[in-house]
């Protein structure tokens, strides 16, 4: 698999390099995802973008020397250009055959399972892990033999105020690709032509879940995936609630 290379991880790095320092933002715990071996991150997915995560991955970078592989949207797929973005940066858009190069390699995929239905909700819901039974990222975790790393924070639904469910109404107007239709206002006007809130941004690392490889479990009794997506699920909720708690003693 390509790793993240020329004008589009220079671009990458810049850009979310420059709102890390706007968002103040700091990681608590990132030492489970500097220990040896590949991890399946898997975070809630900010509104309406996934900042966070994107600037967890230049943090990674600089500590880790690349750029953990992102499982994209479809629309990378099918937007023109798009596909030489995601090239250039490492990601894939599904279990793609490359992901097995990443891993034997010892590199980190991150995946956001509540995708832009999560992300592109309105001010209603904030910080709420939403899901549904999307048992995918437990099934790559599974052939690649990955511990899954959840992850979540604090601040990433506060950079802009969501008016509405983006997904829905992208749905009912026939967006291209699937995407969402959401609007938002941020501090200089209408999203994606403003400015975030430059609201603080601490991103919470939890431990490794490892329920999943236990010897015997078996990934086509749905019974038992569904308990184990319900435990990761719940790692991000608590995550989501416990960053949003008394502010920590110490930053990592």
């Amino acid at each position: 698999m390509m790793r993240a290379s020329g004008l589009p991880l220079a671009a990458w790095l810049s850009v979310f390099g420059l709102l890390r320092r706007y968002h103040r933002y700091q990681v608590v715990n990132l030492e489970p995802l500097l220990r040896p071996g590949a991890k399946l991150i898997v975070g809630y997915h900010g509104r309406p973008l996934a900042v966070d995560l994107c600037m967890l991955t230049v943090t990674l970078h600089e500590q880790l020397g690349y750029l953990p592989h992102g499982v994209a949207h479809g629309a990378f797929d099918r937007l023109p250009g798009m596909r030489a973005v995601a090239d250039g940066l490492g990601f894939v858009t599904g279990d793609d055959p490359r992901l097995e190069e990443a891993v034997a390699r010892g590199e980190h995929v991150l995946v956001q399972p509540g995708g832009t239905r999560e992300g592109c909700r309105s001010f209603r819901h904030r910080y709420e892990v939403s899901w549904g039974e999307r048992l995918g990222y437990l099934r790559l975790a599974i052939r690649y033999r990955l511990p899954i790393v959840p992850v979540a924070g604090s601040g990433m639904d506060d950079a802009y105020l969501g008016l509405n469910d983006g997904y829905a109404l992208g749905r009912r107007v026939g967006m291209p690709a699937r995407l969402p239709l959401w609007l938002g206002v941020g501090a200089t006007g209408v999203w994606p032509f403003s400015l975030p809130f430059p609201v603080r941004m601490t991103q919470w690392v939890g431990e490794p879940l490892t329920r999943h490889l236990a010897p015997g479990f078996d990934a086509g009794d749905r019974g038992a995936m569904l308990e184990a997506h319900r435990e990761v699920a719940g790692a991000v909720q608590a995550l989501l609630d416990r960053a949003r708690g008394p502010r920590p003693e110490s930053m990592a």
